[in-house]
């Protein structure tokens, strides 16, 4: 972007001047933001397990991994919505830029009102199908059903803050999720505790939180009067704009759910040990979650940097977001995952006091987290690559090296050796055959896209 003088003072100049600074600024409130997104998964399970017990936590757990393969295909769809909008931004296109932005949240309402028919019509199912404990589906699928009732509001929230970010904004995405985040806080200990819902009730203030953060994202769009302002008026689905966002982000969708799917038959082997093994889960995976949007959110940010100077032209300067990037996430990965292992015991007790459950969840920890580096390398390069334009090959080379590795450690080496230590040794063992893989297709994309911007 060339402009002198930002127009907007939450927007980031990410084609001029220092990067590492800017990369820091555009990361810091978006890994808060994910933090924050967590956090009300976090209450959930924290106030279900404290007070309603084991069996309650682990239903709310069983569902985590089935939500986001249904989910991640669409909130993969705004990543391409946030690439296309931050070209279009940094070229000074400005109508290519509203209808971008037009299409992308209408397709956004009318995937979220498909899920939550998606959800209450397969979600018993679904649970059905992962081998999910007879004494904890019933719960399971309650909360499943009152969560989508919510997806309209989820999906319009990401797509607008993917806009958002496209133009360097992530502060006010922050603010709108800490007021939110008070709020699902605030109804969960109310319906919880006070009227004795269950499941339901953090389901339910799940629901509301998502709505109000809806309501400011959407009230934030309409009232900007830069290029990406949104009208009721305007929204259409333009096929052109359609298609465009579909071709960078259906591949980073269905990389995404299928990394999922595979995370869902892993749930399956952890269901095989007994609830105990599942809380264990539960507690560590929301956990690593945390680490996994602290890293993510730097993959975030090289994508956006990325699409911008690709835009703008500037082949150097997108060499050197990467370089900056691969710094920043190993920092964060060293950093976040050496201390969730080192006070892992104690940030177990926050969901539990259960010493089983704990036991469980410390062997899972072992091996997610001092090696999480890993997984977010195995994330950036893909973001480079998306903020190019390319995103096909970097999903089918994730699905092979993630996906097969894990299923083949799933059905071929797991079963010989039963133990959640083997289980998880996939986690690294993938991300680590993913990086290989990856590395050498970014190499050729940039000799490809360097040798078409002389």
């Amino acid at each position: 972007m060339t402009k002198e003088v930002q127009a907007n003072k939450y927007e980031i100049d990410m084609c001029n001047g220092t990067i590492m600074d800017k990369l820091i600024s555009f990361s810091l409130p978006l890994m808060l933001s994910g933090i924050l997104q967590l956090l009300f998964n976090a209450v959930d399970i924290v106030v279900v397990g404290r007070f309603t017990g084991s069996q309650a936590l682990a239903a709310v757990g069983s569902t985590t991994a089935l939500i986001n393969l249904f989910i991640n295909l669409f909130i993969g769809v705004s990543l391409g919505a946030n690439v296309l909008a931050a070209r279009y931004y940094a070229a000074g296109k400005q109508k290519e830029m509203s209808e971008t932005v037009h299409t992308a949240m209408l397709f956004a309402l009318i995937s979220g009102c498909v899920m939550v028919l998606a959800g209450l019509f397969f979600s018993r199912g679904a649970l059905e199908l992962m081998d999910t404990p007879d004494d904890v589906i019933s719960q399971a699928a309650l909360y499943m059903k009152i969560y989508f009732m919510g997806m309209p509001f989820f999906m319009l929230y990401n797509y607008g803050a993917a806009i958002l970010r496209a133009v360097g904004d992530t502060k006010r995405p922050l603010l709108f999720l800490v007021i939110s985040g008070t709020a699902n806080a605030a109804l969960n200990l109310l319906l919880v505790i006070v009227f004795s819902m269950g499941v339901a009730g953090v389901a339910v203030a799940t629901v509301i939180s998502q709505c109000i953060s809806c309501v400011m994202v959407l009230s934030c769009l309409i009232r900007t009067e830069s290029s990406y302002q949104l009208s009721l008026k305007k929204l259409r689905i333009r096929p052109a704009y359609l298609l465009q966002i579909f071709q960078v982000g259906i591949p980073a969708g269905i990389q995404s759910t299928v990394i999922t799917f595979s995370n869902v038959l892993l749930q399956s082997s952890v269901n095989s040990f007994g609830s105990t093994a599942m809380a264990g889960y539960t507690a560590a995976n929301n956990i690593f979650g945390f680490l996994y949007t602290s890293i993510n959110s730097v993959s975030q940010a090289c994508m956006s940097f990325t699409s911008q100077n690709y835009g703008a032209g500037k082949k150097k300067r997108m060499d050197l977001v990467l370089r900056d990037c691969l710094i920043l996430t190993v920092v964060i990965g060293l950093l976040m995952g050496g201390g969730a292992y080192l006070f892992g015991p104690e940030l177990l007790h926050i969901y539990t006091s259960d010493e089983a459950v704990i036991a469980c969840g410390m062997e899972i920890l072992l091996y997610t987290t001092v090696t999480y580096f890993l997984c977010g390398i195995m994330d950036l390069i893909p973001g480079a690559l998306r903020g190019m334009g390319r995103s096909a090959v970097p999903m089918l080379l994730s699905v092979i090296g993630t996906v097969g590795t894990r299923i083949i450690w799933i059905y071929l080496i797991f079963p010989a050796h039963r133990s959640l230590a083997v289980l998880f040794i996939s986690y690294p063992v993938s991300w680590l055959a993913t990086i290989i893989m990856q590395a050498a297709c970014f190499f050729f994309v940039r000799r490809n896209v360097h040798s078409k911007m002389k």
